[in-house]
Parts: structure tokens; sequence; C-alpha cells
């Protein structure tokens, strides 16, 4: 009677844990769901010109997408429904809306010039969320397996953040798409490319409990930067992200190369050592 009424205790607790679980997976898919209604808004602003609201609600979009995981994991909500949700999202908010943005803001004046030129203008905005696609995809498989203090490759909202933040600055400083087609094309490839590349990016993940002062400062500049001019300060966040890939990335092969040096004179010694010992 003894095992039977503990056993009973049991199934009783994990059933109310369960239920708990179930009931607190609302809150970070409600803030995926914001992901996915900010990044939806983006293409509709898009289609109807509003430039500056959809760069803006891609950055919404972005705030949503960093805090919901988080917040699953402070309150032990984690789920794979939740992770398949979050990619989904970040599909059409960092994949689909960047690439229409971009494509109705200036890759649709390609046309203007030819057929042929049209045709690469909407070719390489399907180039830019297919391979969001495949960033989301190759994320997910390593996603157990990676290591969490870097992306292998951009990050798509990153990416996304890199295309709007321009689109946003140009329209700001008084130009529009159609006086840089001859360049938003090879950006646009660019940065597709950039996210399915093997360049090492830091991911602020493993944010360490304690930074140096220079961090504390350099913070505080970007925020006072954002508030003065959004547009000038997030694009040259986004371009000094962008370049420190390819730095962080010869930084680990040249450190690998050292160790490397310094390991086979070591070794070379501890063949000596035991062919003395041989002898």
């Amino acid at each position: 009677m003894a095992a039977t009424t503990c056993y009973e205790a049991a199934m009783s607790t994990e059933r109310q844990t369960d239920e708990r679980r179930r009931g607190i997976y609302l809150l970070p898919n409600l803030l995926t769901t914001c992901a996915l209604f900010s990044g939806y808004y983006a293409i509709v602003a898009s289609i109807n010109g509003q430039w500056s609201n959809a760069c803006a609600a891609v950055f919404i979009a972005a705030f949503f997408d960093g805090i919901d995981g988080r917040v699953a994991r402070l309150t032990n909500s984690q789920s794979a429904f939740g992770v398949q949700y979050d990619s989904l999202s970040d599909l059409i908010s960092f994949g689909l809306a960047p690439s229409l943005i971009m494509y109705n803001w200036s890759l649709v004046h390609l046309k203007e010039i030819g057929p042929l030129w049209g045709k690469l203008g909407w070719l390489a905005a399907f180039l830019y969320a297919a391979c969001t696609a495949l960033r989301l995809a190759r994320f997910n498989v390593q996603i157990e397996v990676g290591d969490k203090r870097f992306f292998q490759g951009l990050a798509s909202p990153a990416a996304a953040g890199v295309v709007v933040s321009f689109i946003w600055a140009v329209e700001s400083w008084g130009g529009d798409g159609q006086a840089v087609r001859w360049l938003t094309p090879f950006l646009t490839t660019a940065i597709a490319l950039l996210m399915v590349s093997n360049l090492r990016y830091y991911s602020f993940k493993a944010w360490p409990e304690r930074v140096r002062f220079i961090w504390v400062i350099a913070i505080l500049l970007s925020i006072a930067a954002i508030a003065v001019h959004p547009p000038t300060a997030l694009v040259a966040i986004a371009w000094v992200y962008i370049a420190s890939g390819p730095l962080l990335t010869l930084y680990g092969l040249h450190q690998r190369r050292l160790g490397k040096h310094k390991a086979a004179p070591n070794s070379a010694a501890e063949a000596d050592d035991s062919q003395d010992y041989d002898a």
C-alpha cells in the first residue's frame, strides 16, 4: 500500500509539473508570434512603399527573437515545438521580409535596364531567402554540437539587420533604391553567401559575467549613437559586425597554426626521449 501511495503521489506531481509547463509555454511562443507579426508587417509596409516602417519592423522582430529563447530558458519552458516555431518565424522575419523589402525598394528597378537585369534582380532576392532557409536548417542540425560562443556563418537576424539598415540609412540621407540599383544586387548576394559561409561570428550567447570596462564604454556609445540618428548608427554597427567575421576567422586560424608549431617541437623531443630510453 505504501509503495502504491508513493507511486500515485509521484505520478500526480509529474502530471502537475507537465500541466504547469504546458501553461507557461504560451509566453515564449507569444513572443515568437510578435516577431513573426513584425516580419509580416515589414513585408506589407514595403509593398506600400513605407520603407522606414518596414526597416524598423525588422529590428523589432529581431528584438522579440532575441528575448523569446531567453524567456523560455528562464521559465524552463523550452520545447521542440518552440525551436521549430522560432525557425519558421525567423525564415519569415529575417529571410522573406528583408529580401522582399530590398526587391521592392531597389531590385525591382533593374528591369528598367532590361529583361535580363530584371530577372537578376528577383533572383538575387530569392538567393537571399534561400540562403536564410539553408542557414537556419544548418543551425538546427548543429545546435547540440556547435560552439555556443560562435555562429558558423552570419546569423539571419544580423544579416537582415545589415540589409535593412542600409536601406534605412540611404533613405535618411535623401537617396532612394533606384539610385543604388547598381550596388544592391551585389550587396544582397554577398550577405546571402555570408550566411552559408564557414566564417565565425561571435554569438553573444555566452556573454561572461565580468567584462572589460572598454566594452561598457562601447555599449554606451552605441546606445547614444542610435538615439541621435538610428539609421546611421545601425548601419555602422552592422558593418563592423560583418567585418568581425573574417577577422575572427583569420585570428582563429593563426592561433591554430601557432598551436601546431608549438606542439611539433614537443612531439619531436618526446620521440628523442623515447629513442634514448629504448637504447
